[in-house]
C-alpha cells in the first residue's frame, strides 16, 4: 500500500529543505524560494521555484540538486521544475532576513561589529612582485580545506588577480542592494575584476577606492565567516588607510622576499600599524630558496629578509612579531595560480604547499582575543 499523500508531501518538503542555494548556502525553503511543491496522481512532482534574479547563473545547479533530492522520495516517479523570479518586495524581504532584521540606510560592516567572531587578516607588502596574492589565495584555500568558512577581498583594485588564481570567472549576483559573492574551492571571493569589462584598467582616486572597499565589506553577503583575508595593494597608500578606518580590528600579515631591498620596504608596510593601532600577526618570507634536484638549496634572492623584517618590527612595535613561515620558490606555485587551482590543493605534498599549509595552521589555531567579551565575573561582596 502506498503512503498517504500528506506523508509523501511532507517527505517532499523535507527533501527540498536539504537543498541549499548555491550562492547563499542556506536551504531554499528557508529563503522563501519554494513557491509550491505538488505531487500528481502519477507520482510526478511539480516544483515552482522563485529565483532571486532573472538569469540566475546557477539555475542549472539548482535544477540538478532539486531533482536529485526530490526523486529520492519514495513514491515520486518524476520531477518537473518551473522557474519564476522573486518580486521586488520578496527580494527586499530576503535581504532583510539575511542581514538579520530591519533594513538600514547605510549597510554596516559585520566584521567591524563588537560581536564579530571573524578573524580578519590584511595581507600586505611594501612592494609588488613578492607573491602577496599567491600567498593570500593559497592561505584561503588551505584554511577552507581545513573546514573553516573563508572569504577573500581582492582589495588590490589596480592589480586585481585573485579571481584568476582561485579559478572563478563567475560574476556576482545582486539581490536588491546586496551582492552574492562567487565561490571557488570553498572560498567566497569578491574583486573589482568581476565588475570590469575584459582586462580594462581601473583608474580611480582615493575616495573611489575607499567606497569600493566599503562596498566589498558591507554590501556583499559574506555569511558567517571564520576568516576573512584581504589582498592589499603594495605600500601604505589609500587602501591601507581605508582598511584601518573600516576594520580597525583587522590584523596585518607582511609578505616579503629574502632580499634586503624588499625587506626594508616591507618593514615600512608593517610599521604603519603604529599609526593605525593594528596588530601585526607575523611575517611570511616568500621565494626563500630554490630546491635543486640534489637536495641542496639555491638562495636566488639572498637570505635572511624575513627574519630581519620580523626582528625589526618587533623592536619598532614593541611586541613580538614572529616569522610565520618561509615558502620555497617553485614554478608549480605559478602554474597552479595561472590554472586557478592553488598549489595547496593541486600539489599538497610539494614543499611550497607544505610550508603554506603550516602557516595556515598557525593562523587557524591562533587564540581569540578577549577584547569586548564578557568574562562572567561579579564583584565580591563586602
Amino acid at each position: 500500500m502506498s503512503a498517504p499523500v500528506s506523508t509523501v508531501e511532507d517527505a517532499i518538503q523535507a527533501a527540498l529543505a536539504t537543498v541549499n542555494d548555491p550562492e547563499i548556502r542556506r536551504p531554499i525553503t528557508e529563503l522563501g524560494m519554494v513557491r509550491s511543491a505538488t505531487i500528481a496522481e502519477n507520482g510526478v512532482v511539480r516544483v515552482e521555484l522563485l529565483l532571486t534574479v532573472a538569469g540566475c547563473p546557477l539555475k542549472d545547479k539548482l535544477r540538478t540538486d532539486i531533482t536529485t533530492a526530490v526523486a529520492a522520495v519514495p513514491g515520486v516517479t518524476g520531477v518537473e521544475i518551473d522557474f519564476g523570479v522573486m518580486t521586488p518586495d520578496q527580494r527586499q524581504s530576503l535581504q532583510s532576513q539575511l542581514r538579520g532584521g530591519g533594513a538600514t540606510e547605510e549597510p554596516v560592516i559585520p566584521f567591524a561589529q563588537p560581536g564579530s567572531r571573524t578573524r580578519v587578516y590584511a595581507v600586505a607588502s611594501g612592494k609588488g612582485g613578492v607573491g602577496k596574492s599567491s600567498v593570500t589565495v593559497n592561505l584561503a584555500a588551505a584554511l577552507a580545506a581545513r573546514g573553516l568558512s573563508v572569504g577573500v577581498v581582492d582589495a588590490d583594485i589596480y592589480g586585481h588577480s585573485v579571481p584568476r588564481m582561485l579559478g572563478t570567472e563567475a560574476r556576482p549576483t545582486r539581490v536588491e542592494d546586496m551582492i552574492m559573492p562567487p565561490q571557488s574551492h570553498g572560498v567566497k571571493v569578491i574583486s573589482i575584476g568581476m565588475f570590469t569589462s575584459g582586462n580594462a584598467a581601473v583608474v580611480w582616486r582615493g575616495p573611489m577606492l575607499h567606497r569600493a572597499l566599503q562596498q566589498f565589506l558591507a554590501d556583499v553577503y559574506w555569511g558567517d565567516l571564520d576568516v576573512l583575508l584581504l589582498d592589499l595593494p603594495p605600500g601604505t597608500g589609500d587602501v591601507a588607510i581605508s582598511l584601518a578606518q573600516l576594520l580597525p580590528n583587522s590584523e596585518i600579515l607582511i609578505v616579503t622576499t629574502p632580499q634586503t631591498a624588499a625587506a626594508e620596504v616591507a618593514e615600512r608596510a608593517g610599521a604603519i600599524a603604529l599609526q593605525t593601532h593594528q596588530r601585526v600577526v607575523g611575517v611570511i618570507e616568500n621565494m626563500s630558496w630554490l630546491e635543486l634536484p640534489d637536495g641542496s638549496r639555491m638562495e636566488i634572492f639572498g637570505a635572511g629578509g624575513g627574519t630581519a623584517v620580523a626582528e625589526s618590527l618587533s623592536r619598532t612595535i614593541g611586541a613580538q612579531v614572529p616569522l610565520l613561515g618561509q615558502i620555497p620558490l617553485d614554478t608549480r606555485v605559478r602554474e597552479a595560480g595561472d590554472a586557478g587551482n592553488p598549489i595547496v590543493l593541486a600539489e599538497p605534498e610539494s614543499p611550497a604547499a607544505q610550508a603554506l599549509g603550516a602557516v595556515a595552521d598557525r593562523l587557524a589555531l591562533r587564540r581569540e582575543s578577549l577584547l569586548g567579551k564578557p568574562l562572567g565575573l561579579k564583584p565580591a561582596g563586602r
